[in-house]
């Protein structure tokens, strides 16, 4: 599989074979599976109060009265069993859940090595809802790297044609809708543009301002970032060392 590798002025300066990790077989099940896992083994345990609903003087008043043996308060209300006001809950959320799941460590290569394919298939890419001119995956110089101001990238983007992708994220942003709002994710983005850098010093503070764009090293590369919610085919832009990064380290596989 050949690539083109565009210049910062966006004219195509070479052409290039991609590594053998990009024509991998297109795996979506593997990568949902790893998507899960790490959402699971990120997420933090949480539970009610364990004496929620118990903190009542309330026994029952035994049989022989004509009501049920419920524990009731000096008043006759009924307390503390599920059911009764501000009762108990029968079965609450608990701290001891264990919300963590395994996986095997070859399918999670095979998921990365899966997600990494599918940044090369258009067709994977458009069905996600990414805008943008030209054919992926798209290759530049490394002299990208180097950018420290956020016009400047926009500038390159514009001039790669992927510039209507981040316009699209820009614009997507917006309130979530129902309770969460107040629970400190007030708003939902949209995932854009995936930068892929040897370096990432200083292109990753230029692009801090851009919405939904991400910025990673070849080593740090993960499901996630390849594939937002599980679905496989983010755009992505890779600079050439990153490209020669990534052929190095998964050659052998």
């Amino acid at each position: 599989m050949k690539a083109k590798v565009y210049g910062m002025d966006g004219n195509v300066v070479q052409e290039i074979d991609l590594p053998s990790v990009f024509e991998a077989e297109y795996r979506p099940d593997v990568i949902h599976k790893a998507f899960v896992v790490m959402r699971a083994n990120r997420r933090q345990p949480y539970g009610s109060k364990p004496t929620a609903g118990k903190d009542y003087v309330a026994e029952s008043f035994g049989p022989g009265r004509g009501s049920s043996r419920i524990p009731r308060l000096a008043s006759g209300r009924g307390a503390r069993a599920p059911g009764t006001v501000h009762g108990r809950r029968a079965h609450p959320p608990k701290v001891e859940k264990v919300w963590s799941r395994r996986i095997n460590k070859k399918e999670k290569l095979l998921a990365r090595i899966s997600a990494i394919a599918a940044t090369a298939n258009e067709e994977l890419v458009r069905s996600r809802g990414h805008k943008f001119e030209g054919n992926p995956p798209f290759i530049i110089e490394d002299n990208f790297e180097e950018l420290e101001k956020t016009k400047d990238i926009l500038s390159t983007f514009e001039k790669i044609g992927v510039i209507d992708d981040v316009i699209r994220a820009k614009e997507g942003k917006h309130i979530r809708a129902g309770r969460g709002k107040r629970r400190g994710r007030k708003y939902k983005t949209p995932k854009s543009l995936l930068i892929v850098a040897s370096r990432k010093d200083k292109i990753k503070k230029a692009a801090s301002n851009l919405t939904g764009v991400d910025v990673v090293t070849p080593d740090e590369i993960n499901v996630e970032h390849l594939a937002p919610g599980g679905h496989a085919g983010r755009l992505t832009l890779y600079t050439l060392s990153a490209v020669k990064r990534i052929g190095e380290r998964y050659e052998s596989i």
